[in-house]
C-alpha cells in the first residue's frame, strides 16, 4: 500500500502500545470503481490491509476514513477509554457533530454523537428558539434549532 495518510494513537495498556492507522492511495479497479486501502495496526483483528470501494477516488477515501472511524469507535479499547490521541491531550481539537435540517419545518438538530436513541434525553431546557437535550449524567446530547434558516450559518443552510 502506498501511504497517503496516517495517525498514531496510544493504547493505555501495561505496557503502553501504539495503534497506527494508515490510509493508502486510491486506485481504479478493472470494473471502473475506485478502491482505497486502509489498515489499523495495534488493534486486535485489524492488522491486515483492507479496502473499501466507491464510485470515484474521493468517495473511496471518504469511505476508508469512515470505516477507520467506525472501527476505532466501536472497539472495546475505545469504549473502555484506553484508546487516546496523546498528541492532542490537553489541547482543544475539533469534534464531529451531526447536523440534520428539516427545511419544511424550518428546524435543525445538532447531535453530539451519531445516534441518540429514543428515551436517552432525560431533560430538556428551552431558551428562545433553542431546545437543549441532556442525558441522564447531565451530558449535552443535542441542540434543536426552531428557526434554523436564521440561526444556522449560511454555509449550513439547505
Amino acid at each position: 500500500m502506498y501511504e497517503i495518510a496516517h495517525r498514531v494513537l496510544a493504547l493505555r495498556t501495561e505496557p503502553p502500545c501504539d495503534v497506527t492507522v494508515t490510509v493508502g492511495l486510491p486506485y481504479e479497479e478493472p470494473t471502473g470503481e475506485w478502491s482505497c486501502p486502509y489498515r489499523i495496526d495495534g488493534l486486535a483483528g485489524w492488522e491486515h490491509e483492507r479496502k473499501v470501494t466507491g464510485i470515484d477516488s474521493l468517495e473511496a477515501i471518504e469511505l476508508a476514513v469512515a470505516m477507520v472511524r467506525a472501527a476505532l469507535a466501536g472497539s472495546h479499547e475505545a469504549k473502555e477509554g484506553m484508546l487516546v490521541w496523546d498528541d492532542m491531550q490537553g489541547e482543544q481539537r475539533a469534534r464531529t457533530v451531526y447536523v440534520s435540517v428539516d427545511g419544511e419545518r424550518n428546524t435543525a438538530y445538532i447531535a453530539m454523537k451519531h445516534e441518540i436513541v429514543p428515551g436517552e434525553a432525560m431533560r430538556q431546557v428551552v431558551a428562545d428558539d433553542v431546545v437543549l437535550d441532556y442525558g441522564d449524567a447531565g451530558q449535552l446530547l443535542g441542540v434543536e434549532l426552531m428557526n434554523a434558516s436564521t440561526l444556522l450559518p449560511s454555509e449550513m443552510r439547505l
